[in-house]
């Protein structure tokens, strides 16, 4: 999808209100890395509302958060001030393949849904950016809906889950995809595939830990 295109659609959805994925608190994978990190310095890729970036203010951490939509950033400028944690906090309006006011290095990065949505030379920047902000050995905590081919296309000792049921069919990157853009920069540590449902939409969707090599 073209930038324009994918801005437009989540302007939309941030003027009308219609964000699911405006929770109270971050999805249970960011809850429990928080759990077993040392506070440091974070960047939210794509933050929206600003739930990631508050709940690591809240646990000691000092959080960055990225989006393109301005209605996105003032929300978790908003979100941040009433939880008390707006001096740990800062959002900045930008696209994630380029972010000239924000700079290394970063303890940890982590995208909950933003990277996906990318395509050919805006996926390698954003990768590139990812690159540039996290220090070696920063841990990389990535949310992404599959493309159906990410079915064939099982790493090494993986077993599929069932996906017999009707998804989507243009819609996220193939797992293969995504790591061979973070190649030769980042390590996988771990990689869980499951599903992600949304009103009557369903993705085959995986979660991955990477960590930024030394350079």
């Amino acid at each position: 999808m073209e930038q324009s295109e994918l801005f437009a659609q989540m302007q939309l959805r941030y003027r009308e209100g219609v964000i699911p994925w405006n929770q109270p608190l971050p999805p249970p994978e960011v809850i429990a890395l928080a759990e077993q990190l040392a506070p440091g310095r974070a960047l939210d890729m794509g933050c929206g509302a600003g739930r990631t970036c508050v709940y690591l203010a809240q646990r000691g951490w000092t959080c960055d958060g990225v989006d393109f939509v301005p209605e996105a950033i003032e929300m978790a400028q908003t979100r941040a001030q009433a939880e008390g944690v707006a001096d740990r906090t800062r959002f900045v309006v930008a696209s994630v393949t380029h972010i000239p006011t924000l700079s290394e290095p970063y303890d940890l990065v982590v995208d909950i849904g933003c990277m996906h949505n990318l395509r050919g030379d805006d996926l390698r920047l954003y990768a590139a950016e990812v690159t540039r902000m996290l220090r070696p050995d920063g841990v990389y905590l990535l949310f992404a809906h599959l493309a159906d081919d990410a079915l064939a296309d099982a790493l090494p000792g993986e077993t599929e889950p069932d996906m017999s049921h009707q998804l989507s069919q243009r819609y996220g990157l193939s797992a293969q995809a995504i790591l061979s853009v973070l190649t030769p920069h980042f390590a996988l540590d771990r990689l869980e595939r499951g599903q992600t449902t949304v009103g009557e939409s369903t993705w085959p969707s995986a979660w991955f830990w990477l960590r930024r090599l030394a350079r």
